[in-house]
């Protein structure tokens, strides 16, 4: 399953469930008004069968997926 694949953020640091991340860069999120701010920590991610992606939840935004080329390990 997820097991098997290596997602890594922007700087190469290898990403497991349950790590914090840290925004790189402003993001609007589709298909709402809210636009998550650079630097913004993110809790608790969780894999996906593709390892260019994340799940998360954020305050504002709860099921977001997001690109791990924006993200890095907090």
């Amino acid at each position: 399953m997820a097991e098997d694949i290596i997602v890594k953020d922007s700087n190469g640091s290898q990403l497991h469930d349950g790590d914090s991340v840290t925004l790189i860069k402003d993001l609007k999120v589709k298909g709402t008004s809210e636009t998550l701010k650079r630097g913004t920590l993110v809790k608790g991610i969780r894999l996906t069968h593709n390892p260019g992606e994340i799940e998360c939840n954020t305050k504002q935004v709860k099921g977001l997926v997001l690109k791990t080329e924006f993200l890095k390990k907090a």
